[in-house]
């Protein structure tokens, strides 16, 4: 009984950490994004093997333990899993109408005339247009998914995996974790993947039964399947050590500089594959998730400054946008796959100096964060507040 009164608990309380930090994960996906964005350079994923992808994929589990975890254990598997089964559905559409907004935003502008740049001729969309009828069927399908467009396609088919772990762990806990991991080491020895395009063997970019193993990490710490780390000196140093040593064999300048360093980060290119999600980006992940964990504190209250000052003000303010995105993030992501497309354009036409550049990812950053507010306005139902008019 103890066992089950925690796991509800946790599953079912908000943490100010899982916000922060998916909050930051949209940031930095945006930035990532944008055409030729030289802040590019300064994300996570040029230090280290993980990146901005790991965050999402860890909180997206967290965040889905809550979401469903709890209509798993009151309402029975069934309804847990058509609760799953509703949110595939909601995230599928959200993918189709991205990849249209997307590839008819770049043929609108080509059509006009006035640009030498043919920005139809993209990759992503390239397919789609030579050979339309039946990469319509693909996209539908998701047998067609293209590199620009792979996120949505790897959550989707998580998701779908979500009831089979928990009736897994109904059963035993060691059969879900045997699961996770089997499946894990089927994507890495190249068994278990699925088709980007019919007309060549490429898989998905993200390959889903290899991001999963993290997605269910994040799942099994919210939902109380294992514990929290225990905050230890020596694991925070040791997590230190591991961040450190691989900014080496991951920074381009080092690797530029030193030949041996890049012969020997191609060398376990396997261990840090980013398709199959790569064991070493799995430990380079956890040591930053545990750094990041012990710097937030107990309940993330370091991140809440108690200070009076204008930097403490300015910092609330800051948190509460960063944790409002973090909050609606399936909205802010998908209107970031546009938003960054139609801000690689702008920049094309009025030049990327540095001001401008900085000036643009601003705006990104405003527009994500209304985006935010503008969804949990909609997800708050306001007109069921509103009185009814007198006739």
């Amino acid at each position: 009984m103890t066992t089950v009164a925690t796991t509800e608990m946790v599953a079912s309380q908000r943490d100010i950490r899982l916000d922060f930090f998916r909050g930051i994960a949209m940031f930095i996906i945006l930035i990532a994004h944008i055409p030729w964005n030289f802040l590019a350079l300064w994300i996570p994923a040029r230090f280290g093997f993980s990146d901005a992808t790991e965050i999402f994929v860890f909180c997206s589990g967290m965040a889905s333990a809550i979401a469903f975890g709890k209509a798993f254990r009151t309402k029975g598997w069934f309804i847990g899993t058509a609760r799953v089964l509703y949110r595939v559905w909601q995230v599928y559409w959200a993918h189709i109408a991205v990849f249209l907004i997307v590839a008819s935003f770049l043929t609108t502008i080509d059509s006009t005339g006035a640009f030498e740049k043919a920005y139809a001729n993209a990759p992503y969309v390239v397919p789609f247009f030579d050979n339309t009828v039946p990469n319509l069927l693909g996209l539908l399908t998701l047998t067609y998914v293209p590199n620009y467009f792979d996120i949505l396609p790897m959550y989707i088919a998580i998701l779908v995996m979500m009831p089979i772990v928990v009736a897994l762990k109904n059963l035993h806990g060691l059969a879900a974790l045997a699961f996770v991991v089997m499946v894990w080491i089927g994507a890495n020895a190249g068994v278990l993947w699925m088709p980007a395009e019919p007309w060549s063997d490429r898989e998905w970019f993200f390959n889903p039964f290899g991001w999963q193993l993290i997605f269910f990490t994040g799942f099994a710490f919210m939902a109380g399947w294992l514990p929290a780390p225990p905050l230890n000196k020596w694991l925070v140093i040791l997590a230190i050590v591991i961040v450190l040593a691989t900014i080496p064999f991951a920074y381009f300048r080092i690797l530029r500089a030193v030949p041996e360093l890049k012969e020997a980060s191609t060398a376990i290119q396997f261990f840090k594959a980013k398709t199959d999600f790569g064991i070493f980006r799995y430990v380079h992940f956890l040591a930053l998730a545990y750094l990041g964990w012990a710097a937030a504190g107990p309940g993330g209250h370091r991140l809440r400054s108690t200070g009076a000052g204008l930097l403490a003000r300015l910092w609330q303010v800051i948190l509460k946008f960063i944790l409002k995105v973090g909050q609606q993030s399936l909205a802010v992501f998908v209107f970031s796959m546009v938003a960054a497309r139609v801000i690689g354009f702008v920049l094309d036409l009025i030049g990327r100096t540095t001001l401008i550049v900085w000036l643009a990812n601003l705006v990104g950053f405003a527009l994500i964060v209304g985006v935010a507010y503008l969804a949990a306005w909609f997800k708050s139902q306001p007109w069921r507040n509103i009185p009814e008019a007198r006739t």
